[in-house]
């Protein structure tokens, strides 16, 4: 799929300087999803991993949501005239979606401009890093129509995030929490004031797209693989992969900056090598208090 064949109907697609932004764009519906968009961002986020063009991902939503789930009239209520197979075969699409989110091995970061509840709450989760509107709330919504806590890889992705404890509670009482409780969570990286929600993910995604996007898709990998093993294979994994990585012409070029003060360009980047100073969350600022 060439760049231009990016063209999807049920949201917005752009990429520049390395960075693809993806914007859900029912606002008037709070972003919620319907069949042919869980299908269509499932397709587009296996093929971005052909897109050398793309090296860091943003995940937004148009208004006053980031995503609600799934649409009542287009999902909820069609469902109900399925049977077990066909239940079966949407719930199979759904975690698709997280799973090729996970599977990307580019950074992937939701910039969550509002409520994020349901599959709206995994997608988010599903995301490498978060940054939240000091408006968002986030909910794990699912027993509260009499569904299992337990969706989308909710209860994998979760615990690894926040601990068990905390997601016990989240994926047994479905209760919606602030931006600064997920921050306290952990479940967020950054909370920001809304109109600062995107511009903050498109800067930290540009950072990243400026980076080394050979050893980022490593990191990416060995975060997923390194979950299942013990600490002695996990360290012989990442000195096999490191040893790898230092054969890759970007660890030459950042060498070359160094000695030459020069900025570093890595391999593809539309941009050199961008540091940034890490800004302090108005949550965390206001922890010092």
């Amino acid at each position: 799929m060439p760049p231009q064949a990016i063209a999807p109907k049920g949201f917005n697609y752009v990429c520049e300087n390395g960075v693809a932004t993806i914007t859900l764009t029912r606002g008037d519906r709070l972003n919620s999803l319907t069949f042919a968009i869980y299908e269509e961002l499932r397709d587009l986020f296996a093929a971005l991993n052909d897109h050398d063009e793309v090296r860091a991902v943003v995940l937004t939503g148009e208004g006053r949501a980031f995503c609600s789930g799934g649409d009542v009239e287009d999902i909820i209520g069609e469902l109900f005239s399925r049977d077990m197979k066909g239940m079966v075969a949407f719930t199979r699409v759904t975690g698709a979606l997280i799973a090729n989110i996970r599977k990307l091995r580019r950074p992937v970061i939701a910039a969550v401009n509002g409520v994020a509840v349901g599959a709206g709450a995994v997608i988010a989760l599903a995301c490498d890093l978060r940054v939240a509107s000091d408006k968002a709330r986030f909910g794990f919504i699912f027993p509260k129509v009499g569904l299992c806590g337990a969706d989308m890889g909710a209860a994998y992705l979760l615990p690894r995030v926040v601990g068990l404890g905390h997601a016990s509670e989240l994926l047994f009482t479905g209760d919606l929490i602030g931006a600064d409780e997920a921050y306290r969570m952990g479940l967020v990286n950054r909370v920001v004031a809304p109109e600062k929600c995107l511009e903050t993910a498109l800067a930290l995604a540009t950072r990243l797209a400026s980076g080394p996007a050979f050893a980022h898709a490593m990191t990416k990998q060995m975060l997923e693989s390194e979950h299942t093993m013990s600490l002695d294979a996990a360290i012989e994994a990442e000195a096999q992969v490191q040893a790898i990585c230092m054969m890759h012409p970007d660890f030459r070029a950042a060498f070359d900056a160094w000695t030459t003060k020069q900025p570093i360009q890595f391999e593809g980047s539309p941009l050199p090598f961008q540091e940034q100073p890490r800004a302090a969350s108005p949550a965390a600022a206001a922890a010092k208090l």
